[in-house]
């Protein structure tokens, strides 16, 4: 027979603790829940936009996934081109970097992520790919590994291209890419100020473009764009309480509301969704019962982590329950599909999780095997 194990709502672990959302001046964007990667909040999130210089997380993402595997170091330097140093006289965004400085990969992922250079930019994709169209390749196959399906990359800055595109829903799927892979590297897109030592004339020192960095509010990147064709745009996320949100907006009218709107998308969300850790991979969720073997239980797991986000006036109605044909006869091999965690609101069905053996159970011998199986007859019980 089937066994349900209603779980108490208190049993989940809370990551963080309603109201329909006032405007938000942007032409799209999207709110997603870091850990469950569940929506929380959309406006037509697949609407075609110019990624403007939210471009460079993904020139980032390329240089860090080098750094991940050995095959770039910090220190490595890289001659900077006329192509790259006219990007930095021509009113663009700029590092300030001079034909022939050797310039090393620091200094230059913090040229791009704080002082969104798009001359550093090409000095970047021409020392890693020898070409910035053959960095741009790299970039467009990294996007498809990730799932960013309406997205391409012409250039490695973000500088007006009508064949450089993307949508806030691909961008978001970046972000996160970008904080979960990159964790240690991520920290350079906090930073507040970076100085550049620049040939020929004094230091220059930037700030970071991002915004909502100085208002000690918990958001640690991830990076600011405009285009006059695009206007303002942003990719933002916020920790409160080990809980992280992901917003990105792109067609504000003015750096104001670019400011303004995104951090009130990013409180809203917080204010009126949580997020549950429902199943946590390889941790013993449930001991289930177990006939025929040398046990009468065996633990079930979770193969993934699973959360759930969810609105706040909706967690009255969370129910979670266990269900598996139990007791479940012997043998049973480490892995296989023994139960599933049922997880519904208000008798609707959210998701089924399934379960799995954490180990073996061997089966008794014939004649112990033939006794347990009488008693369980007669009795009902193992």
């Amino acid at each position: 027979m089937n066994k349900y194990f209603i779980i108490i709502i208190f049993y989940l672990k809370l990551i963080s603790s309603a109201a329909a959302i006032s405007n938000i001046d942007a032409r799209t964007w999207i709110l997603i829940d870091y850990h469950s990667n569940e929506i929380i909040h959309e406006f037509d999130p697949d609407k075609k936009i110019n990624p403007a210089s939210m471009t460079k997380i993904m020139t980032s993402i390329i240089a860090f996934e080098l750094l991940k595997n050995n095959k770039l170091n910090l220190d490595d330097t890289f001659t900077v081109s006329e192509k790259a140093w006219r990007l930095s006289q021509s009113g663009y965004s700029s590092m300030f970097i001079m034909i022939n400085d050797q310039v090393s990969v620091e200094d230059l992922l913090k040229g791009i992520i704080i002082a969104s250079g798009n001359d550093a930019c090409i000095a970047l994709a021409e020392g890693i790919a020898g070409s910035e169209e053959t960095f741009t390749e790299m970039m467009n196959e990294k996007a498809i590994e990730i799932g960013m399906s309406s997205t391409n990359f012409n250039n490695s800055s973000g500088i007006n291209d009508p064949d450089n595109y993307s949508t806030v829903r691909d961008i978001a799927i970046m972000s996160k890419y970008l904080i979960n892979n990159y964790p240690d590297y991520y920290e350079i897109f906090k930073e507040k100020t970076f100085t550049w030592d620049r040939t020929g004339g004094e230091p220059i020192k930037q700030g970071n473009r991002n915004p909502l960095l100085y208002k000690s509010v918990g958001v640690d990147g991830v990076k600011t764009g405009y285009l006059s064709v695009e206007k303002y745009s942003l990719a933002s996320s916020m920790i409160k309480n080990d809980r992280r949100l992901i917003a990105v907006a792109s067609g504000f009218p003015s750096k104001n509301l670019r400011s303004s709107d995104s951090l009130k998308l990013l409180n809203w969300g917080f204010r009126n969704t949580n997020t549950f850790e429902i199943a946590k991979k390889d941790e013993t969720l449930f001991e289930l019962d177990t006939w025929l073997g040398k046990k009468n239980k065996i633990r079930a797991t979770s193969k993934e982590d699973y959360f759930l986000t969810i609105n706040k006036k909706d967690v009255r109605n969370l129910n979670v329950s266990i269900k598996y044909d139990g007791p479940i006869a012997a043998p049973i091999q480490k892995g296989e599909k023994v139960a599933e965690l049922v997880i519904s609101s208000k008798e609707k069905i959210i998701k089924n999780l399934p379960l799995y053996a954490s180990e073996d159970l061997k089966k008794v011998n014939f004649f112990k095997s033939l006794i347990t199986s009488i008693n369980y007859l007669i009795w009902g019980d193992v």
